[in-house]
């Protein structure tokens, strides 16, 4: 995606037309379309064509911008699980793994990203795929190597909005959900970068009623912003300004409705107190 947001933005420096880059290739306007999405694999036959036509003639920048084509195309670390993993969900990985700023809010679940082993089995298990115990495990073990995201060096800024009733779902029963909600209690104190909020059941309704959602934030200034819609099947993937704005605001309305971050611990705890009391 940000090597097809780069080629956009060469494109529309040089004035070039959509329909113009795809004579060039001999393709449609709509493969161009795709490649600056970022939907398709680049081909560095292709690529160098389009660096020609857009103006890009220095030896050393077509080698770097080509280089980096190849590593693009090189096999993901998810790869290995590309058996248990779903091609929409795939595409996700990579953007999670290269993202500088993720929010999200969960109304259901809690984040793939902040779930212990055995609620990430329990979830896992509810779901429509394969309940092989082997495949089970394998995706256990992916879902947990993506957490690895934030032990990084320079880990992007987790932001999450969990519905309370997220964390009162006892998902695996309740031995699980008090071993989850106290490790989010640790992740929260212990990584500054993570921060968390709960949507209380109190504030009754709310803006993102029934919709869980994640927007990604990159680094890089080619790449916009992105928000990530999963469903049962298969995963939305917006990008338009339009759409993108909406969705900030929505966010930005739930921060402001949730819990503070300083009154998650307490009521982090409260809900702990809640299940020692069921058990």
């Amino acid at each position: 995606m940000l090597l097809g947001s780069q080629l956009r933005r060469l494109r529309e420096e040089r004035g070039v037309a959509r329909a113009e880059a795809a004579e060039a290739l001999g393709t449609a306007d709509s493969t161009i379309s795709r490649m600056e999405l970022g939907r398709v694999a680049l081909k560095v036959a292709n690529v160098s064509v389009l660096l020609s036509l857009y103006g890009v003639n220095d030896r050393r920048e077509r080698a770097a911008f080509l280089a980096r084509v190849r590593e693009a195309n090189t096999q993901c670390w998810w790869h290995p699980y590309s058996d248990v993993t779903p091609n929409w969900l795939q595409r996700y990985l990579g953007l999670e793994a290269t993202a500088s700023v993720i929010r999200t809010y969960e109304a259901q679940w809690l984040p793939g990203l902040l779930q212990t082993e055995a609620y990430a089995e329990a979830m896992i298990r509810l779901g429509t795929y394969t309940q092989r115990d082997d495949d089970v495990a394998r995706r256990v073990r992916l879902r947990l190597e993506r957490q690895q995201v934030l032990s990084q060096p320079d880990p992007p800024t987790l932001w999450a909005v969990i519905d309370e009733a997220a964390l009162r779902r006892p998902v695996g029963g309740p031995r699980v959900m008090r071993d989850q909600i106290e490790a989010l209690v640790a992740r929260e104190s212990k990584n500054p970068k993570v921060m968390i909020q709960v949507m209380p059941l109190a504030a009754g309704g709310h803006a993102g009623a029934g919709t869980s959602f994640t927007i990604l934030r990159f680094p890089q200034k080619e790449m916009r912003d992105l928000v990530y819609v999963e469903q049962l099947t298969s995963a939305l993937y917006l990008d338009k300004p339009a759409d993108v704005d909406c969705y900030f605001d929505v966010m930005n309305r739930l921060s402001e409705e949730a819990a503070t971050p300083q009154q998650t611990p307490e009521i982090l705890d409260r809900i702990l107190a809640d299940l020692e009391r069921a058990a």
